[in-house]
């Protein structure tokens, strides 16, 4: 007869074969945990919309960024609009109306003080490039014997295979509507996060409280308080310490070009200024743009060279002793991850998108450092 199992034997016990040996009764498989189903489900669902909002965050990017940087300008500017607001008694339009019209002016002073200094710099290039060949013969025969080498290596493909008959193309330049385009559609984008930080600054935090208010559990309620208040002290605060130091580190770039006869120094203390908001790679900008313009304008070795030198001292001593010493310890980045999401940001929304990387990851430090789930998150973005 056939391996059965007798009626007081459970799985897994051995039974008596035909052949007098014995003869494992197979287990039944284990029943699925119902909670590790639902974990599973969940963290699958949390992929998917993670994978769904990376997806649609370029192609949304027209309504999108403007948002996103007019909710972090809101950060910036709560403080004066609390002051105009409490202070003065403004009403909250009018306050609101007033922060709009110091950013034009703002912008507009940092144009003009860039725009007319540079063109006088390109219009200066032809006449400069004589001295600048010059001042770089040294590295004439180097750059010649490359030249070589390259050319010797084409040379030896030239033969690879037939070539065809030589293609008139049209000369024509399509960089002048490639700049119109790209014009206009920043112009867009900036009047656009404009309208949207004006209604942010004059309606207050109306849509936090709805926000809050449709939240189903008081515990949740809080958490959202809680999350909030941090955001907006911590965010702002931070903003507008970075946004001071890089003034005060535009102010002390331009005394330094000044001191060693650089022209224009309003112009290389705005660069300075500008650059500094983008961590880690605009500084190293800085340094090659000092160091293009103290060969183009100044003489060699030394004096051409003590922008560049300067620039990066200063660099250094916001960087690593006054940044530190303001900035709090909850709001120290991983460096790698710093880039990671410079780079992430920067092919998703161009420059303004690298302006808003270290804002969005501390942001979403605050949010992991609040939600018990996420805290390890959190964690390794601050380590």
């Amino acid at each position: 007869m056939p391996n059965q199992a007798m009626p007081n034997q459970a799985p897994g016990d051995t039974a008596p074969a035909a052949n007098g040996t014995a003869a494992t009764i197979p287990s039944p498989l284990p029943e699925p945990d119902g909670a590790l189903v639902r974990k599973a489900q969940a963290g699958g669902i949390i992929v998917l919309a993670t994978l769904a909002v990376i997806y649609s965050l370029a192609p949304g990017r027209d309504l999108l960024l403007p948002v996103v940087l007019a909710a972090v300008l809101n950060l910036l500017f709560e403080p004066l609009m609390r002051a105009l607001n409490t202070t003065l008694r403004l009403p909250m339009p009018i306050a609101a109306l007033i922060i709009i019209a110091l950013v034009f002016a703002l912008i507009v002073g940092i144009a003009y003080a860039v725009s007319l200094p540079s063109a006088n710099w390109i219009d200066r290039v032809p006449e400069k490039l004589a001295m600048l060949k010059e001042k770089l013969a040294f590295l004439a025969r180097p750059i010649a014997y490359a030249q070589e080498l390259l050319r010797s290596i084409e040379n030896m493909g030239a033969g690879a295979g037939k070539t065809g008959e030589p293609v008139a193309v049209a000369q024509g330049s399509a960089l002048p509507g490639i700049i119109l385009l790209g014009t206009a559609a920043s112009v867009r984008e900036f009047l656009t996060t404009m309208l949207v930080l004006y209604f942010m600054l004059a309606t207050g935090d109306r849509l936090l409280r709805g926000v809050i208010e449709v939240l189903p559990t008081f515990r949740d309620k809080r958490r959202a308080v809680e999350i909030a208040g941090e955001i907006q002290s911590g965010i702002g605060s931070y903003l507008l310490t970075i946004t001071a130091m890089n003034a005060a580190v535009g102010i002390v770039t331009a005394l330094a070009m000044w001191a060693c006869g650089l022209e224009d120094p309003l112009l290389w203390g705005a660069c300075a200024f500008l650059l500094n908001f983008l961590p880690i790679l605009g500084p190293l900008i800085g340094i090659a743009l000092f160091f293009a313009a103290g060969l183009f304008a100044l003489p060699w070795p030394f004096p051409a060279l003590a922008p560049a030198l300067l620039y990066t001292t200063i660099h250094l001593i916001e960087g690593q002793a006054v940044t530190p010493m303001l900035v709090a310890r909850r709001f120290e980045l991983n460096p790698v991850l710093i880039i990671l999401s410079l780079l992430f940001w920067h092919a998703v929304w161009g420059m303004p998108g690298a302006l808003l990387a270290v804002p969005l990851l501390a942001i979403i430090k605050i949010f992991c450092d609040k939600l018990d789930p996420l805290k390890s998150i959190g964690h390794l973005i601050g380590s």
